[in-house]
């Protein structure tokens, strides 16, 4: 396999001593899922990486990125030894970056960053070789991450780029270095770090500050905040291609016609009109469709070629992926469909959830019920600042909610959206996502469509694990 990295290389890179003349074909900072080869790097977070650096080298690492060398790790380890492990592998992304002959493309947004760079990775490696940042890996060391793991002959990368406060995308997003950002949307995300919503459109568009000379920049037209992002674009002297339902769009969505499992779109593609489908029901994952096309057309690429190629994509684990538990292992009609998109929550992305749960068709006739039933399973919406029990509460007017039987909420801020539901949509409310979980045989009947979601922190992935386990998950989304 090609070496990714030389111990001559890596030591240049950072600034650091390399013991012995080692090679690496991979860069990790966990050691459980670490793949020989790799080079460990002993970041400290909540645990000080150095503890795991022996474990590591006996694993198959190749050799592992320290500021010491731990007692339990021999004297002469193949070892690349620094002062600062975070800020080396910082440079180690700088080098990857630097060195590459591919184009990158650096995405962020409120909502739809992942699913979009997710879309970019099957899109793009359609038409080149492509590296794309691993689940979200798109903070302080995730970014420098996927640079430094982004091989030599890489046509495009893909970077995703994330933030919790103000000041954080304008570093990342100049060690990337793109050709080409995209901003999906700005919602009301981390509102408990900013003051209003224009401040984190601010936030947002700063992933602009790096862009390379003559680069482009993809934005959402839609957004009442998109003038903040246009300013930017013009101030930074990028190229704007806009993405949008507006007549002033050049990626202009038409129509979008959702299915029980899939949406059909049309659009137009600056002057020429394309007919696609996405592996999923939503209107917003249209929309996330149009900024892949814009993308590949500042990259000079096919957008017929994209447009059929993104009917590989389906979403990833826990962002809509949905699946077909069957109850019963003779009568396979007896099961019910979940959708898990239980990894993350804010307003915007909920209602985009609910839409996705109002297309959904059930089924009747075959439960204990009688009725196949639309049913909404909500963990808390994280980090939303003093308004968060205002905007949980104004979940209840949103008008996909209308044909949802029953909704069951889970958390002390989801609770002022139970008491605001029409008591015949009201399900169970527990503060905890476990109290829920044990309730998990009672909550649904075959012929049902279980939508959950929430914040990753209201832990409502433990109620997909036990609707799981009633029976057999078969996937459908592909």
């Amino acid at each position: 396999m090609t070496a990714l990295w030389t111990a001559n290389e890596a030591a240049l890179a950072t600034g650091g001593r390399a013991q012995g003349d080692w090679l690496v074909t991979g860069v990790s900072i966990d050691s459980r899922s670490l793949t020989p080869g790799d080079l460990f790097v002993a970041l400290t977070d909540r645990r000080d990486g150095h503890d795991f650096v022996a474990q590591a080298l006996t694993k198959g690492a190749a050799a592992a990125l320290v500021s010491r060398i731990p007692d339990d790790v021999p004297i002469d380890a193949p070892l690349l030894i620094v002062d600062d492990v975070l800020a080396a592998l910082r440079d180690l992304g700088r080098a990857g970056r630097a060195r590459s002959r591919a184009r990158v493309v650096a995405v962020t947004g409120s909502v739809g960053k992942t699913s979009t760079k997710e879309m970019l990775r099957v899109v793009l490696g359609g038409q080149g070789r492509v590296h794309a940042a691993e689940a979200s890996l798109n903070n302080h060391w995730g970014v420098p991450l996927t640079l430094a793991r982004l091989p030599r002959e890489a046509d495009f990368a893909v970077v995703e780029i994330g933030m919790n406060h103000p000041g954080e995308i304008a570093p990342l997003a100049r060690l990337a270095r793109p050709d080409i950002v995209v901003i999906t949307s700005v919602a009301p995300a981390h509102l408990e770090a900013f003051d209003d919503i224009e401040g984190i459109a601010h936030e947002k568009a700063s992933i602009i500050d790096g862009l390379e000379p003559g680069g482009t920049a993809v934005l959402n037209a839609d957004l009442p905040v998109s003038p903040i992002l246009m300013e930017k674009a013009s101030v930074c002297g990028a190229d704007v291609l806009r993405f949008g339902a507006g007549a002033d769009c050049d990626f202009r969505l038409q129509q979008v016609t959702l299915r029980s499992d899939a949406a059909v779109v049309q659009a137009m593609a600056r002057d020429t009109r394309i007919l696609f489908k996405i592996g999923t029901a939503g209107r917003h994952q249209a929309m996330n469709a149009l900024a892949v096309f814009a993308t590949a057309a500042a990259l000079g690429l096919d957008v017929a070629i994209a447009a059929s190629d993104l009917g590989q994509w389906v979403p990833a684990s826990g962002r809509g992926t949905r699946q077909r538990v069957s109850l019963d292992i003779v009568d396979e009609r007896l099961s019910f469909d979940l959708i898990d998109d239980a990894f993350n929550a804010n307003p915007a992305s909920l209602s985009a959830a609910l839409e996705v749960l109002a297309a959904a068709e059930p089924q009747d006739g075959l439960g204990r019920v009688a009725r196949g039933r639309r049913i909404a399973v909500l963990g808390d919406m994280l980090e939303l600042g003093e308004a968060e029990i205002a905007l949980h509460r104004a979940i209840a007017d949103d008008a996909s909610l209308a044909g949802v039987a029953l909704v069951h909420c889970v958390g002390p801020r989801m609770r002022a959206l139970f008491e605001a539901l029409p008591v015949r949509q009201r399900g169970e409310w527990h503060e905890t996502a476990e109290a829920l979980a044990a309730r998990a045989h009672a909550l649904v009947d075959a012929g049902d469509v279980v939508l959950v979601k929430g914040s990753k922190g209201s832990r409502v992935s433990l109620v997909v694990d036990a609707l799981r386990k009633l029976g057999q998950a078969i996937p459908t989304s592909d």
